[in-house]
Order: C-alpha cells, then structure tokens, then sequence
C-alpha cells in the first residue's frame, strides 16, 4: 500500500498529464504511439501489456531520448496501477515531450480488461 505522501505526490502529478483508458491506449499504440511499462524489471519479466517496451521509472528521464528521441511522438507510460506512470509522465512532459499520458489504472486494469499480454 502506498504511502499518502506517494500518493499525494501522484496525485499532483495527475493534475498535469493526461491519463488514457487501457482500451484507449491500445488503439493509439496501434495507431503509432509507443507503449512504455515503468515497471522494475522483474516485473515486466513476468508479463506485459503486449507491443510495450521496458524503461524502468528508475532509468526512464535518462534513456528516453535515444529510445524516443522526437518530443512530439505520442508516448503512453503505465505501471502497476497508475501512480508511478503518473509521475514519470510529468517528468516526461517537463523534459520537453508533448504527447505523453499515463495509463489509467496501470498493468492491473489492463489485464482485468482481457488485453492481450506477453
């Protein structure tokens, strides 16, 4: 269980990014924009929302510009549930990106709406 002084912190970062549906956000990854899982590694080891790719929110500020490297290319973070894609979205959006949003409910609302995983 998060602490309140995360879940104020996500929270906060809720009011400045756009947060997706996971049905949302699998009809603009189809239409080009790029899945990113902040997941640990262990985590997205064990499952995945299908055509994501791994940038840990412990490395995602450092590696996105040679993973994403055109600000205006549509990026989706999700995590576990919502939070911690939150705030690496808003540290996307500071870093200049201009079409991130964060998935709603993270990897747990993605499997509860029968996505497909790997």
């Amino acid at each position: 269980m998060p602490s309140a002084r995360f879940k104020q912190l996500a929270d906060d970062a809720k009011t400045r990014v756009k947060e997706v549906s996971p049905v949302e956000a699998v009809k603009q990854h189809v239409a080009g924009a790029v899945l990113i899982d902040v997941r640990e590694d262990a985590d997205f080891q064990k499952k995945h929302a299908d055509g994501a790719m791994h940038l840990s929110k412990g490395v995602i500020e450092w590696k996105i510009e040679e993973t994403v490297p055109d600000v205006s290319t549509p990026v989706i973070l999700y995590c576990g549930g919502g939070s911690r894609s939150a705030l690496a979205a808003d540290n996307l959006q500071k870093m200049g990106y201009k079409n991130v949003a964060s998935m709603a409910g993270g990897f747990k609302a993605w499997q509860e709406a029968g996505l497909p995983t790997s």
